[in-house]
């Protein structure tokens, strides 16, 4: 069979009983609008996750009173530059129980000059928490430990 391509085409659908093209069926729309779905819920709880866990830790009463003696600091104040604001970022765990608790996350500074990470180890007893730990690390100074004067 010989075409001829300078006279215009026409269409023959195809007969009952012909091969003919398959049309799709959707369910791979379907699939994958389904898995688009379960992949954006998914990142959507992670979100929740992370920021009722750093709301956590970043309400509490340690964290609070690491952040103050941070931002309290002569030295931290002359690296950092003023004012000396907490960023988002925050790491770690945080437990108390039966009025006896443990803190030990890092967590994230920044002043006009310069930004720095802060690491902070604490135990409560009940009445006050007690600071083992609370170095601050800026990005272009030495560690500077706050508790020693």
């Amino acid at each position: 069979m010989t075409t001829d391509y300078t006279q215009p085409q026409q269409y023959t659908p195809p007969q009952p009983g012909q091969p003919g093209q398959k049309k799709s069926s959707g369910c791979l729309k379907f699939v994958l609008i389904g898995c688009s779905v379960l992949a954006v819920l998914g990142v959507a709880l992670c979100a929740v996750l992370v920021f009722f866990f750093f709301g956590a830790i970043k309400k509490s009463d340690v964290y609070k009173e690491a952040l103050q003696k941070v931002q309290n600091d002569p030295r931290v104040v002359a690296a950092l530059g003023t004012p000396i604001e907490d960023t988002f970022w925050v790491a770690g765990k945080l437990s108390v129980d039966n009025g006896k608790g443990t803190a030990d996350f890092t967590f994230a500074v920044k002043g006009s000059k310069d930004k720095a990470a802060v690491h902070a180890i604490a135990a409560y007893d009940g009445r006050t928490w007690e600071f083992s730990t609370l170095d601050v690390t800026p990005g272009h100074s030495p560690p500077i430990n706050v508790l020693t004067p």
